[in-house]
């Protein structure tokens, strides 16, 4: 039986980062640019730092990726 190649869910791909060890980095979502000036500064400057995703969120996210 043939195997099929993953495809890579572009829009994924967009908003998400592999690194070399093989960890899903992500923005997180208060920092994306609607409404920025009613939000605090110091909202803003706490949610600048990356999020690395785990556990099996992570699994689907890699599978989505076309990482299996």
């Amino acid at each position: 039986m043939k195997k099929y190649k993953l495809k890579t869910k572009k829009t994924l791909s967009k908003k998400v980062k592999l690194t070399k060890s093989g960890k899903i980095v992500r923005s997180h979502q208060l920092r994306s640019g609607h409404l920025r000036r009613h939000k605090s500064k110091q909202a803003l400057r706490r949610h600048q730092v990356p999020i690395t995703v785990s556990g099996e969120a992570a699994k689907k996210l890699k599978r989505l990726l076309g990482q299996a």
